[in-house]
């Protein structure tokens, strides 16, 4: 029973690096990350499938076992505007036309709180 759990915790820490790691890379091989963090691709594979479920993630067929790439959009801890600059990008955006307010928006929708 112990050694489920100690593998649950395992497996929960090695997911968290992968996140990390597509991250800080947005994408890799499967070959890559299992030689990194000294497991078998099939084990790879299965982390990924599980995390597909909580986090954008695209697998790519490839020579080598394939990869997985990170959404473009996504990044852990991003940064976030105040309530004050959010008001105040709003305030600024009333001013705005065209491309300029889809800018402003795709700003606000992506930055604030």
């Amino acid at each position: 029973m112990e050694v489920k759990g100690g593998e649950s915790v395992r497996s929960n820490d090695r997911q968290q690096q992968i996140i990390n790691l597509l991250c800080q890379r947005r994408s890799d091989t499967v070959q890559n990350l299992a030689a990194e963090l000294g497991v078998c691709e099939r084990t790879i594979r299965r982390d990924i499938e599980e995390l597909t479920l909580n986090y954008p993630l695209e697998t790519v067929r490839g020579r080598y076992g394939g990869g997985v790439r990170m959404a473009n959009w996504y990044f852990q801890d991003r940064p976030k505007l105040s309530p004050k600059q959010t008001a105040l990008l709003k305030r600024l955006a009333v001013g705005l036309h065209g491309e300029d307010l889809d800018e402003m928006n795709q700003i606000l929708a992506r930055f604030a709180s």
